[in-house]
């Protein structure tokens, strides 16, 4: 403890971290703490799990006095990361009781507007934080101290006009600390905007390279899932992270994964905050070893003993790759951060590879794994995105009740259009019982549709897979006709095959609907109703 005691940590916050078992300052704390006690503007480069909350916390809880008012205000990107500070500076100020309050949405207003009251250090959100300030429950005059965490992500998340209006409501003469795990032009021009002569500190990976294994594998779409279960069903893993770009994607997998005998646990922005807690506690405690998320609701998270990150979606770039891979292989340990490619994940894959310091080693895709059945949940009732149901032609398909659209000529793959409370195309109508995608499969005049025509419903209410025609698009294919309320649609398109180019001629809208048309480019069939079917000219390897 003798080096926390060199750098001018006080005796009670002393006492806290040798009960929590801190002994020596990680380097980011080395170079900080000295700083932060001096009342200097600090820019620091540091990833998850180096220490940060310590090396700015200490200040915080040493300078900050009981009951003058919030004296120091901490922004971080997610929830999660609030509550994570929040208890992390509670179990600091044991024997310096402070009170810490954090604010985020999610959860009922009204007792943070009463803890609000007595508080001496806020951590929150951006969005929260603006909304106490627009209700005057919250007060900024007294603040000494204003820390942006992970500034970078919440960048990223588009809470800069958040940031910067928050901001204006604190003091001119402060400290401002900035820490981002990537010190970019914006964070730079941000500390430019809002800090005083701030010294620039940056830590060392936490991560280390020589542990850490990176591989992908090659697999076809329908392989993947498959691919995925038995990796974890015969890989020996501590915790296991498995990363998807989509929340509808997190949810898929995890259903799956439950399904097939590995119990699993999602994390995602949908989800309520009260399950969002308990799953991070589940897995935490170990009683849950699985956790599929989104990189929103795991960013700034700190969760040791992840042996396994598994990139079931390749993220859009080398700095979100980064920053999943480097919640494992942490403190000495070995980690390995597995990739799982089809061809949709050529284009992610590329660009992550275009970061010179990114070595990941290809490997041959295991013999006789077991094909794992999947069940297509597109969507929840009362669900809505972009990812449910891959249907042609369908904005938002499965039960939603968001926009659906019937405007349709090409193919439907996979999915089917359900009921749907809101509004649709034509006129703002509303959209009740669609008809079943048997009734609107595609009947071509001189050649045949190809592809999968989507779901059939049962008599019981539950829909079976419909039977696919064959061939490829004709001279003319013809659409089908959905019954809505007040909407009726009707589209031909013309056209070659699945790489060629389909235009569609005309879209027209009958009983109250508004005419419309359009023209498609390759791989479209039908001008803009087949620009969700996915069938595209074949993308080159990465």
């Amino acid at each position: 403890m003798e080096s926390f005691r060199k750098l001018g940590v006080n005796e009670a916050l002393i006492k806290a971290l040798k009960e929590h078992n801190f002994t020596e300052p990680s380097e980011i704390q080395e170079k900080t703490i000295p700083l932060v006690l001096a009342g200097k503007d600090i820019l620091g480069g540091a990833q998850t799990g180096s220490g940060k909350t310590l090396a700015f916390g200490t200040g915080l809880l040493q300078n900050c006095e009981k009951g003058k008012g919030i004296q120091a205000l901490i922004l971080t990107p997610t929830r999660e990361l609030a509550e994570q500070i929040k208890k992390a500076l509670h179990q600091f100020a044991r024997y310096n009781p402070l009170s810490i309050v954090s604010i985020y949405g999610g959860v009922s207003i009204q007792p943070q507007i009463h803890d609000l009251r007595r508080a001496d250090i806020v951590v929150g959100t951006p969005g929260r934080i603006l909304d106490h300030l627009q209700r005057n429950t919250l007060n900024l005059k007294e603040v000494k101290t204003l820390i942006l965490d992970e500034a970078d992500r919440m960048l990223d998340m588009g809470f800069i006009d958040d940031v910067r209006k928050i901001i204006s409501q604190c003091p001119k003469k402060r400290q401002t600390l900035l820490f981002s795990a990537t010190l970019s032009r914006e964070i730079t021009r941000l500390s430019t905007d809002y800090m005083h002569n701030p010294v620039e500190i940056l830590a060392g990976q936490q991560v280390d390279p020589t542990k850490l294994k990176q591989t992908y594998y090659e697999v076809a779409n329908q392989g993947k899932f498959s691919l995925l279960v038995h990796f974890l069903k015969h890989e020996k893993a501590g915790l296991v992270m498995v990363f998807c770009n989509t929340r509808h994607g997190v949810d898929f997998v995890s259903r799956n994964l439950n399904s097939a005998g590995i119990e699993a646990e999602p994390i995602h922005g949908g989800l309520s905050q009260n399950k969002r807690t308990k799953t991070l506690e589940s897995f935490h405690s170990g009683k849950t070893y699985v956790l599929v998320c989104s990189d929103v609701a795991a960013r700034g998270l700190d969760i040791k003993g992840v042996s396994h990150i598994y990139n079931y979606d390749i993220p859009p770039n080398s700095k979100d790759y980064i920053h999943r891979i480097g919640r494992t292989a942490r403190a000495g340990k070995e980690g390995e951060a597995i990739s799982l490619l089809t061809e949709r994940d050529y284009e992610n894959m590329r660009s992550v590879l275009n970061d010179s310091q990114i070595h990941i080693k290809r490997m041959e895709v295991p013999a006789n794994i077991e094909i794992i059945a999947q069940r297509k949940h597109y969507a929840d009732r009362g669900g809505r995105g972009r990812d449910q149901g891959r249907s042609s032609g369908s904005r938002y398909s499965g039960r939603s009740r968001g926009y659906q659209s019937v405007r349709s000529g090409g193919q439907s793959r996979g999915g089917y259009q359900g009921r749907s409370s809101g509004r649709g195309y034509g006129g703002g109508r509303n959209y009740s019982r669609d008809r079943p995608s048997s009734e609107r499969s595609y009947h071509s005049a001189g050649s045949s549709s190809s592809g999968h025509s989507g779901y059939v419903k049962n008599a019981d209410g539950t829909y079976a897979k419909a039977r696919p025609s064959s061939g490829h698009y004709g001279a003319r294919s013809e659409g089908y006709g959905d019954r809505s309320r007040g909407s009726n649609y009707h589209r031909e398109s013309k056209g070659r095959s699945f790489g060629g180019d389909h235009r569609g001629r005309e879209h027209r809208s009958h009983e109250g609907g508004r005419e419309r048309s359009s023209s498609g480019g390759h791989g479209r069939s039908g001008g803009r109703s087949g620009e969700r079917s996915g069938y595209s000219r074949p993308r080159r390897r990465f």
